[in-house]
């Protein structure tokens, strides 16, 4: 039994976004509500480490992806 492409695109969406919501909320909602009881709520909260991960990680991005064009062009001319 195939699955279908549809069905492929509704799991890579789903998980992108699942992703991305739970980054969110530790990147910043988690430092907007009030201290929590729960342990895994706490040490989120208490956490600093992604706070900084995007800021940190978008000049790496910039320079992967200068890298990768200019890669394109060498191939390319070559």
């Amino acid at each position: 039994m195939e699955i279908s492409p549809v069905v492929h695109g509704v799991i890579i969406l789903s998980v992108g976004s699942l992703t991305f919501l739970a980054f969110f909320y530790a990147a910043i909602l988690s430092n907007l509500i009030p201290p929590s009881q729960n342990q895994f709520a706490a040490a989120i909260q208490n956490d600093r480490y992604y706070c900084f991960l995007v800021p940190l990680t978008l000049p790496i991005i910039i320079v992967a992806v200068y890298f990768h064009w200019l890669n394109m062009k060498l191939f390319k001319h070559a």
